[in-house]
C-alpha cells in the first residue's frame, strides 16, 4: 500500500510486453511520483455509440487520473499504453496541450454537426495537474466562443476557478455540471479516492456553482454493495440541499484488470466485508463479477438491483430531483475560424 494512492497493486496490463530481463527484482524501487508526458493527439472529439450513455461526443484532456479512485472503470485503458492499470494509471499521466486547437479545427469542419460534448467521461477534467496545465479551461474557452453546449462530470473543487466561463454559458443554456459522489464518509472517501476533493468540499463547490447560476446535478457513482449503498438517500439529500436539481447513479463496474485491483483493495482496507461485497456484486451481475451488457452494465439485475433502482426513484421523487431538465441548446452554435482568427475576406 502506497500512502496517498488508491491502488494497492501494480499489476500488469493485458497489453504489456513480456519482461526482457533488463530489470531485476532486487533493485531499490524509487518513490512513487506523478509524471506527466505530452501526448501528440491527432483529434480530441470521441464519438460514442453506446445506447447507455446520454451523449454522442466526449473529450478527455488527459489520460490517467491522479485522483486515484480505486473503482475507476477507465483504469484498464492504461494497458493500451503498455502501462499498469494500477499505480501507473494514477501516477503516469498524459496531457494533450494542443487539445483546444484540435477542438477548434474539428468544430470548424463543414461536416461537423453540433451535439453536446461531455468533459470527464473517462478521466476527471479538473484533476490536480489541471492547475498547471489549464487544458480544460482552454477547451471551455473555445466552446464558449462558439456557443457550443457541454456537460462536465467532476470530483474536484478546482472547477470553481472557471465559474466565470460556466456562468456565461449557463445564461444561454449551454452547460450542465455533475458532481460525482460515492460516499459522504470522509475516511472512506480518503481510502477510495485519495486525491479527489473531500465530499464536503465537493458539496461546497456545488453550492458556489449553483449560486453562480450554473445548473448542477449529482452522480452517485459507483454504488458499491455493502460499502456505500446504504448512503444513497443521504448523498441525494445532501446534494439537493447544495443546489443539485438532477441526479443519476451507476452500479460498480469491474472490467478486466479492475477485478483484481478492487479485490486487493478490499482485502487491504475492509477484509471483513470483502467477500460480502463481491458476493452481492456477483448476485447483481448475473453470477459474474462484471457484466458488459448495454442493458444492465450500469444498473445491474436481480432483486437487489431492482431495490436500488426503486430507492433511487423514490428519493428523487421526494426531493423533487429530475422533475425538469431542458436539453442543452444546440441552435446557438457558431462554427469557429479554424485558426482562431477573424476572417479577412
Amino acid at each position: 500500500m502506497v500512502k496517498g494512492r488508491g491502488a494497492t497493486l501494480q499489476i500488469e496490463g493485458r497489453f504489456e510486453r513480456v519482461d526482457d530481463g533488463w530489470c531485476t527484482t532486487d533493485e531499490e524501487l524509487p518513490p512513487v511520483r506523478t509524471t506527466v508526458t505530452v501526448e501528440k493527439a491527432k483529434s480530441v472529439i470521441q464519438r460514442n455509440d453506446s445506447p447507455d450513455l446520454p451523449f454522442e461526443h466526449s473529450l478527455n484532456a488527459y489520460r490517467g487520473c491522479e485522483h486515484g479512485c480505486i473503482y475507476c472503470y477507465a483504469r484498464p485503458s492504461h494497458g493500451y499504453l503498455n502501462l499498469s492499470p494500477g499505480l501507473d494509471f494514477e501516477t503516469r499521466l498524459f496531457a494533450k496541450p494542443d487539445a483546444a486547437n484540435l477542438l477548434r479545427a474539428e468544430l470548424a469542419k463543414p461536416a461537423y454537426q453540433c451535439s453536446a460534448i461531455a468533459l470527464g467521461s473517462n478521466t476527471d477534467p479538473y484533476q490536480p495537474i489541471e492547475r498547471e496545465w489549464k487544458i480544460t479551461r482552454q477547451i471551455i474557452e473555445v466552446l464558449a466562443e462558439c456557443r457550443h453546449p457541454l456537460s462536465i462530470v467532476t470530483k474536484s473543487a478546482l472547477i470553481e476557478r472557471d465559474i466565470d466561463l460556466l456562468s456565461a454559458l449557463a445564461r444561454e443554456n449551454l452547460v450542465r455540471v455533475f458532481f460525482s459522489f460515492t460516499t459522504l464518509d470522509a475516511e472512506l472517501a480518503r481510502r477510495m479516492e485519495p486525491r479527489a476533493a473531500t465530499p464536503r468540499r465537493r458539496l461546497l463547490a456545488m453550492q458556489r456553482l449553483n449560486d453562480g447560476g450554473v445548473p448542477c446535478g449529482v452522480m452517485v457513482a459507483p454504488v458499491i454493495p455493502y460499502l456505500t449503498d446504504a448512503e444513497l438517500e443521504n448523498v441525494l439529500q445532501a446534494a439537493h440541499e447544495h443546489g443539485a436539481r438532477t441526479a443519476g447513479y451507476t452500479l460498480l463496474r469491474l472490467p478486466y484488470e479492475l477485478i483484481a485491483l478492487f479485490r486487493d483493495w478490499l482485502d487491504t482496507h475492509y477484509p471483513l466485508r470483502a467477500e460480502h461485497v463481491m458476493s452481492r456484486l456477483r448476485e447483481m451481475r448475473g453470477g459474474r463479477e462484471n457484466d458488459p451488457e448495454f442493458s444492465s452494465r450500469f444498473s445491474g439485475q436481480g432483486l437487489f438491483a431492482e431495490l436500488l433502482s426503486r430507492r433511487f426513484r423514490l428519493a428523487c421523487e421526494r426531493l423533487g430531483l429530475n422533475r425538469e431538465e431542458n436539453a442543452l441548446d444546440v441552435t446557438r452554435f457558431i462554427k469557429p475560424d479554424k485558426y482562431g482568427q477573424q476572417r479577412l475576406f
